[in-house]
């Protein structure tokens, strides 16, 4: 009788032979373009996926070859675009006129104000000095002009020559301090500025150096003529992250569960960081709250098993004032997965608002065969997750060699013929799976009973003989 139970429990547990994963058993699929043969490619996923897709994570995008058949590939966040430029910062040149001796021997004298700004900068004359041989040029003593603690950091200085010099060559030494006592290397360079027979001029004028915060610096020369240059100009490093591109959709509302509700209907795989309302109205102005229905189980009878989560409180508005159109802008959500978005309002709103959502799409990393052109596929009813880890699809690939891979480009989504008769019929498979397991677990119950009843009729019966 335990071998029978087992048996039928385990008959009753078996589970529906999986459909095969070709291109035919999603709804769209979307063709793949790239430039160039790459082993490894990264697609930004359109906006096309997010709205045919039946699943929240995107369990059902699929990649697959000429051949359909499917390819590895790895869902990621797009990173940020990370843009280097700089900044100019004028430097304040105080030459220094000596008769001979390297510049790290000179006896300065430094006049300076309160905040350490340089006033002037001499050399102490000295008694044995020939008066017969004028001073001439030695080295540059250079200020930055901030404050010792917001001394930016620096990368290079910038030389521009006299207006009345087009040609010139030489090779100077940078130190750099940051009290006028202490003084270290950080760099040399050849400055050239070359000039042919065509006018034609060939430029050297940067001095780079590893990145150093300093408030004072002193160029010196170790080959050519020493030159009072036009303006010396230090580069600052700015770095700006830039979000990557998002997705935007525009929703129109129907009616709620509350009177003083609005519902938008969203595709289930978007999940925005960014809402707000557009109005047609001239002027119109709205309070509210937009939010989702969660189910919850109702604890008394005739309550509802739901509830109104708030996501953002704000008054959305458009007001056109002469010629000027003033508009709420989209606001910072948590980034939600719900198949339904609310506007509550603290009365029936008179207006019916659009709801403009935004996102930022994914991106799909994809292992190429080499079997092209490839296709993304998209859009089907309980679909098992496909995506692999990105050490599976790009193993020993950096960040930055992530960033830089090439971008396949996405042509637009062609509907399978068919496809949602034959999501219907596995529904309605599924369904009917699920009815018979369901009779088989009641029958199963019922044997189990009548055995049980059985067992103890046997031992009264045996009890009273």
């Amino acid at each position: 009788m335990k071998h029978l139970l087992i048996a039928a429990l385990a008959v009753s547990t078996l589970a529906v032979a999986a459909p095969g994963d070709t291109p035919q058993d999603y709804t769209h699929v979307l063709p793949l373009t790239a430039a160039t043969r790459q082993g490894v490619l990264q697609v930004r996923l359109p906006k096309e996926v997010y709205l045919r897709s039946r699943s929240a994570m995107l369990d059902d995008v699929r990649a697959f070859d000429a051949s359909g058949k499917p390819l590895a590939f790895a869902l990621r966040s797009p990173p940020q675009e990370t843009r280097l430029s700089h900044r100019d910062l004028p430097l304040a040149v105080f030459p220094l006129m000596s008769k001979g001796g390297p510049a790290s021997q000179l006896d300065l004298d430094v006049n300076t104000s309160t905040d350490g700004r340089l006033l002037s900068v001499k050399v102490k004359p000295d008694a044995s000095d020939n008066a017969a041989h004028p001073a001439r040029l030695s080295a540059l003593v250079m200020d930055l002009g901030k404050a010792a603690d917001e001394q930016p950091l620096i990368t290079a200085l910038r030389f521009t020559l006299p207006a009345d010099q087009s040609d010139y060559s030489a090779q100077v030494w940078l130190e750099v301090s940051g009290d006028m006592k202490r003084w270290e290397t950080v760099g040399a360079a050849e400055l050239n500025w070359l000039v042919n027979r065509e006018a034609q001029t060939l430029v050297n004028d940067r001095l780079d150096f590893a990145p150093r915060a300093f408030r004072y610096a002193r160029l010196s020369w170790r080959a050519g003529t020493p030159l009072q240059f036009a303006t010396i100009t230090a580069e600052q490093p700015v770095r700006t992250d830039t979000p990557p591109a998002s997705e935007q959709i525009l929703l129109s509302p129907t009616a709620g569960k509350q009177p003083e509700d609005l519902v938008y209907t969203v595709p289930v795989a978007i999940a925005p960081d960014k809402a707000g309302l557009q109005f047609r109205e001239a002027n119109v102005v709205l309070a509210g709250q937009l939010g989702i229905y969660r189910d919850v189980p109702p604890r008394h009878v005739g309550q509802p098993g739901w509830r109104f989560d708030p996501v953002l409180n704000s008054t959305f508005y458009r007001i056109t004032q002469g010629e000027q159109v003033r508009a709420s802008g989209d606001l910072d959500v948590a980034p939600v997965h719900a198949p339904q978005w609310v506007l509550r309002t603290t009365r029936p709103a008179t207006v019916q608002p659009q709801l403009h959502l935004s996102w930022q799409p994914g991106t799909l990393v994809l292992l190429g065969n080499g079997n092209g052109p490839y296709q993304l596929a998209v859009g089907r009813e309980r679909a098992t997750p496909a995506a692999s880890s990105i050490e599976q699809v790009a193993p020993g690939f950096s960040e930055a060699e992530l960033q830089k891979l090439e971008y396949a480009s996405v042509g637009p989504a062609r509907q399978q013929a068919g496809s949602e008769a034959r999501d219907q019929a596995a529904d309605v498979e599924a369904a009917s799976a699920a009815q018979r397991r369901l009779l088989l677990l009641w029958g199963v119950l019922l044997l189990g009973v009548a055995v049980l009843g059985f067992m103890v009729w046997r031992l009264i019966r045996s009890s009273r003989s």
